[in-house]
C-alpha cells in the first residue's frame, strides 16, 4: 500500500506547503499562527525576493517575482488566529523543457525514487521535488520570523560560510543582514565573497554545479525552548534543515571538529552574566544542551551538495531500463548557496517558533488596544 505524501511540519506552529514547480502556483497554510501579530506583507516579500530566481548570473535565469498573495487569515495587518494561507503563482514556467527528460532517470535527482515510492511523477521539473517548494517555507518563516522578533526579541540570520574549499572569516557575534546581502553570494567576508563569485561563475560556463556551507546564527535565545529526548530542540532543527533539497549534512555548535577535543576542552564554563543569570563564557554546544536552549546564541551549519543538474554528460538509463546519456538543458543555479540562505533561516524560526509557542502557550500577544 502506497504512503500519502507528508506536507506539513510542527506541533503549535503548523505549515502545509503545497503545489508543484511547473504548477499553477505554490504556497502555503499557516495554522496556530497566534492572533493579534502584525503581519507586514512587504518583510514576507523581502525573504521571498532573496529565495527567487533569476537575482545575478550565479542563479537560475527563469524569471519570476514571485509575489505573494495574502488569501486568508490576516485582517486590518493582523493575524486573526485563523489559518493563514499564502499563494505564489508561477508565471514563467516552462514543463515543456522536460519533454526530452520524462522517460529517463536524471542522476541524483529524485526521478527514480519518487516513481518507485509513488508509481507516478510529474516530470515537469521535478514536481514536489523542486526547490521552488521552498517558497512556501520561506513565506511561512518569515511570518515566524516577525512573531519570534515580536515576542521574544529572537533574530535568524544566515550566510554562505563556504563554497568547496573557498571559506569566509566571518564574526559570529558582529556580522548583520547588511553585509550579509552586500553581494550576489550572501557571504559577509568580501574577499571570499568576490572569489566564490568567480569560482561559481566559472562552474556555470562549463556547464558544472559546486557545493557548500550555509551558517545561521539564532540571537536572543531565552533558554528553556525545546524538550528532552525525542524533540530536542537541535533533533527539530536537524530535521527541519535536512528536509531542504541539496541538504547532505547539519552541524551545531562544535559540530564534528569537537571530536577532535577532550571533554575538558569541549565543556562550556558557566558564569554569572551582567543581567543575574547563568551564561556560558565558551559556547561549543551551539546555544543547546541536553536538548534545550541553554540562552546562548544558537549557531548550526548546514551542507549542500552541488546542484544535480548540470549540462555536462552524465550516463542514466530510461523506464525501460535502456543505458543512455543525459546532457540536460535548461535553467537551473550552478551552485544552490545564495538562495538557500533564505530557506536556511526559515526553517530555523519555523522550528523555533513552534518551541516558543510550546513553551508559552498560545496567547502570546496583548490585545490590541
Amino acid at each position: 500500500m502506497l504512503s500519502a505524501m507528508s506536507s506539513q511540519r510542527g506541533k503549535f506552529f503548523q505549515v502545509t506547503t503545497f503545489g508543484e514547480s511547473h504548477g499553477g502556483g505554490v504556497g502555503v497554510v499557516v495554522d496556530g499562527c497566534p492572533p493579534r501579530l502584525a503581519i507586514e506583507p512587504d518583510r514576507i516579500q523581502f525573504d521571498l525576493d532573496r529565495r527567487r530566481p533569476g537575482q545575478s548570473r550565479l542563479t537560475t535565469p527563469r524569471q519570476e517575482a514571485d509575489r505573494v498573495e495574502i488569501l486568508s487569515g490576516v485582517f486590518e495587518g493582523h493575524s486573526l488566529g485563523t489559518p493563514i494561507a499564502m499563494l505564489v503563482r508561477n508565471k514563467d514556467a516552462r514543463p515543456q523543457a522536460y519533454e526530452d527528460m520524462k522517460d529517463l532517470y536524471r542522476p541524483s535527482h529524485a526521478d527514480y525514487t519518487t516513481e518507485a515510492k509513488y508509481g507516478i511523477r510529474n516530470w515537469q521539473g521535478g514536481g514536489r521535488a523542486s526547490a521552488r517548494e521552498t517558497i512556501g517555507r520561506v513565506a511561512a518563516g518569515a511570518i515566524a520570523r516577525q512573531l519570534l522578533a515580536e515576542v521574544a526579541g529572537i533574530e535568524v540570520l544566515a550566510w554562505v560560510q563556504r563554497v568547496q574549499q573557498i571559506e569566509a572569516k566571518v564574526d559570529i557575534d558582529t556580522v548583520g543582514l547588511e553585509a550579509v546581502e552586500s553581494n550576489p553570494v550572501r557571504c559577509p567576508d568580501a574577499a571570499a565573497a568576490a572569489e566564490m563569485e568567480e569560482h561559481i561563475d566559472a562552474a556555470r560556463r562549463r556547464g558544472d554545479s559546486l557545493g557548500g556551507v550555509v551558517e545561521c546564527v539564532a540571537r536572543n535565545i531565552p533558554a528553556g525552548l525545546g524538550e528532552p529526548i525525542f524533540d530536542k530542540l537541535e533533533a527539530d532543527l536537524a530535521g527541519a534543515l535536512m528536509s531542504l533539497p541539496a541538504s547532505k549534512g547539519f552541524e551545531i555548535g562544535s559540530g564534528f571538529a569537537g571530536t577532535l577535543l577532550t571533554g575538558i576542552e569541549h565543556n562550556d564554563p558557566f558564569v554569572v552574566g551582567e543581567d543575574g543569570r547563568p551564561h556560558t563564557s565558551s559556547n561549543r554546544s551551539g546555544g543547546i544542551q541536553g536538548g534545550i536552549s541553554n540562552g546562548e546564541p544558537i549557531v548550526l551549519r548546514v551542507a549542500f551538495k552541488p546542484t544535480a543538474t548540470v549540462s555536462l554528460p552524465q550516463q542514466t538509463v530510461t523506464r525501460d531500463l535502456e543505458a543512455t546519456t543525459l546532457e540536460a538543458q535548461g535553467r537551473h543555479d550552478p551552485c544552490v548557496l545564495p538562495r538557500a540562505v533564505p530557506m536556511v533561516e526559515a526553517m530555523v524560526c519555523l522550528v523555533l517558533a513552534d518551541h516558543l509557542l510550546r513553551q508559552r502557550g498560545v496567547d502570546v500577544l496583548p490585545p490590541l488596544t
